[in-house]
């Protein structure tokens, strides 16, 4: 049954490809890339900002933090307890959300700027 599921799904997922291939025009993808990409900045950057902000009076107030801390901040959650890490913990994931959104539209944008350029 399993196997039949997939089977199906997998077909679904083909014939939605082919169908978005037929709708999505270039520039319509050019533009929801866009749109995507400044959604992601919009969210991530005041999120992934907040959230360094807080890892850093978290930590600081107890520790001195290594010098670029801020490279690798995911290496210092095992210091958290747990309640600073709930706290912490909304803004951590809005900020990659945010950076997800930006790679996904850049990478939308860039592909129909490419179609564009390159298509005849």
């Amino acid at each position: 049954m399993l196997e039949l599921l997939i089977v199906l799904g997998s077909l679904v997922l083909i014939g939605l490809t082919g169908l978005l291939t037929v709708v999505v025009t270039p520039p319509l993808m050019v533009e929801f890339g866009i749109w995507v990409l400044a959604a992601g900045l919009l969210m991530g950057i005041p999120a992934g900002w907040w959230y360094h902000v807080i890892l850093y009076r978290t930590l600081a107030a107890r520790m001195s933090l290594p010098s670029l801390w801020w490279r690798k901040p995911v290496d210092l959650h095992s210091l958290l307890t747990p309640s600073e890490y709930r706290r912490m913990r909304p803004w951590f994931v809005g900020g990659a959300v945010g950076f997800v959104l930006c790679v996904i539209g850049g990478m939308a944008a860039i592909a129909g700027m490419l179609v564009l350029r390159f298509s005849s």
